[in-house]
């Protein structure tokens, strides 16, 4: 057969290079928050990741999604989820990193560390990273039932990954998830009608059967969950490991797998307690204020998810117009492209230096003003990162035109991106609910006085941020009607984002992003910034290479 054209003005695939070497806005970061870090685990990690092995691995985890079983072929309820081996690799190489407990058993700036090499790992496959980050949310709470945390808490930091169904005495490392959301209830989990009857004391301490349902339980093959049921005394936690301590299955029975819009590595599933066994942690009806100190936590992990997610969509987007010409020069050199990819680049790397800050206050509980900054920028955070999430990802994926909107057997990473955006947005709390909670923070803490030491670094450095910041304090003060609590939230984190932006980027982007974002000189698309913004410098502090 004779050949019809010749395949040119193709790019080369992104591959082959290392994750974290050249993200000058991750490493910049870093710098600012914890300047002693031994990086060369990061440096590790992001050699791995970028692969064409742990590429394949990605695809495969995503195009084989996860497939329920319910019996065996003699008819014996077992319910357990298969995975393709490429899932398997990739946690392995997740727990390998840490990603799931290192925080809990490793020394200072482990938050920051951990939330570095989690970003990282997002921009190669961020599905698999649920388990990953409910664990790593869920083992300080065992620290109320001190029995249970003596004999799991080491094999949930340990980096031996086993994904089988055994007693937890005979594993190398466990992970864990959250079963909280009932059809009836979502987010108002007071609501929840599972219902948790005594069963005596043991050597784990009180002990329950549990019966009602959970509408989602993501991960079911994690070795155990922290769940929400009532009790005598109201919405309490509870410990429900898959396997007991004899070796029998516990009666938490699968009925479903959910068929997501994206996040298709990840198993989430409907599931049913049959009285299944079940043990107290903490106080009795105090189950909402112990899920809300893990959301906090889970809620930091969909800020940095989503954060690299917007750096490897950015990466595609950079790579693919470095490489493809139209009109007689290269993509990346016409104006209205170079607009459109400076103005993500700028977005991308507020989003970076926003999430690290909030990862830095988790590392230093003890510090009066960094225990306010947890609290009041972990939902900001959350916010205003994950609800640009999904304009970033369309915007980067025409940067490849209809090549960024083609899956391909899983091979269009673009795609796979798109489609898991919105997750972080709506998982552990919508917009509203974290707009919501920024009040709560607010009402709780000097937050006013707070959040000006924390912009104060920056004063002077533009005259936007300095109207901002002026202006803050006293919305802080005044914000007693949720009607207003997302604008709010949005310009805590602008003003947040452009101080850090002060301190860990150059000069120039820093007055780009102020100029855009905080000067009213920023239209409602991206690539809307003015025309003597310094585009060459932003684009190449960006690029992958």
């Amino acid at each position: 057969m004779s050949a019809t054209h010749d395949v040119f003005n193709q790019p080369e695939p992104l591959v082959g290079y290392n994750l974290f070497a050249n993200n000058r806005a991750l490493g910049d970061a870093l710098k600012l928050n914890a300047p002693q870090l031994d990086t060369a685990p990061l440096e590790r990690l992001g050699a791995l990741l970028g692969t064409a092995e742990m590429q394949q691995h990605a695809r495969h985890a995503n195009v084989h999604t996860p497939q329920l079983r319910t019996h065996d072929r003699f008819g014996h309820r077992i319910d357990e989820v298969e995975f393709h081996p490429a899932y398997h690799e990739l946690m392995k190489a997740a727990v390998g990193a840490g990603l799931h407990g290192s925080p809990w058993s490793e020394g200072p700036s482990a938050h920051v560390l951990r939330a570095a090499g989690f970003m990282l790992f997002t921009e190669l496959e961020p599905s698999i990273l649920c388990p990953i980050s409910m664990t790593y949310a869920v083992t300080p709470a065992l620290k109320a039932n001190p029995a249970i945390h003596r004999d799991w808490g080491p094999k949930l930091a340990s980096r031996g990954y086993d994904p089988e169904l055994r007693p937890w005495h005979d594993k190398p490392g466990l992970t864990m998830g959250m079963g909280m959301t009932e059809k009836q209830g979502g987010s108002d989990v007071r609501a929840n009608t599972t219902e948790a009857e005594p069963d005596g004391i043991d050597d784990w301490g009180a002990r329950y059967r549990v019966t009602g349902h959970k509408w989602f339980l993501s991960a079911p093959m994690c070795d155990a969950f922290l769940v929400l049921a009532q009790t005598r005394s109201g919405l309490s936690c509870l410990f429900m490991p898959r396997v007991l301590p004899d070796g029998s299955r516990n009666e938490m029975h699968i009925q479903r797998l959910k068929d997501k819009l994206g996040n298709k590595a990840n198993a989430s599933s409907e599931v049913e307690f049959r009285g299944a066994t079940a043990w107290l942690v903490g106080e009795e009806g105090r189950g909402v204020p112990q899920i809300l100190a893990m959301g906090t936590m889970t809620r930091l992990d969909c800020a940095l998810g989503t954060s690299g997610l917007m750096r490897q969509a950015l990466s595609l987007a950079l790579h693919h117009t470095s490489q493809r010409e139209a009109f007689g020069k290269r993509l990346v050199d016409q104006p209205l492209m170079r607009n459109v990819l400076a103005d993500l680049a700028l977005e991308s790397e507020a989003a970076t230096a926003l999430a690290m800050r909030v990862a830095r206050a988790f590392d230093r509980p003890d510090d009066p003003h960094e225990a306010v900054m947890a609290r009041l920028l972990t939902p900001v955070a959350k916010f205003w990162i994950c609800k640009r999430g999904s304009h970033f990802a369309q915007e980067a994926m025409e940067c490849l035109g209809g090549n960024g909107y083609v899956e391909e057997g899983g091979e269009g990473v673009m795609a796979r991106i798109y489609r898991e955006m919105p997750v972080n947005s709506i998982w552990e709390g919508s917009g509203n609910i974290m707009a919501i909670d920024l009040l709560r923070a607010v009402r709780k803490a000097d937050a006013a006085q707070a959040l000006a030491e924390e912009l104060a670094p920056a004063k002077g450095a533009h005259p936007a941020l300095d109207r901002l910041a002026a202006a803050l304090p006293s919305r802080l003060e005044d914000a007693t009607t949720e009607i207003e609590a997302r604008r709010l939230a949005q310009d805590v984190a602008l003003a947040v984002q452009a101080a850090l932006v002060c301190r860990t980027a150059p000069p120039e982007v820093h007055a780009a992003f102020c100029d855009s974002r905080l000067g009213g000189n920023w239209g409602l698309a991206f690539g809307t910034l003015p025309a003597d913004a310094p585009f060459d410098a932003i684009i190449e502090r960006a690029m992958p290479r």
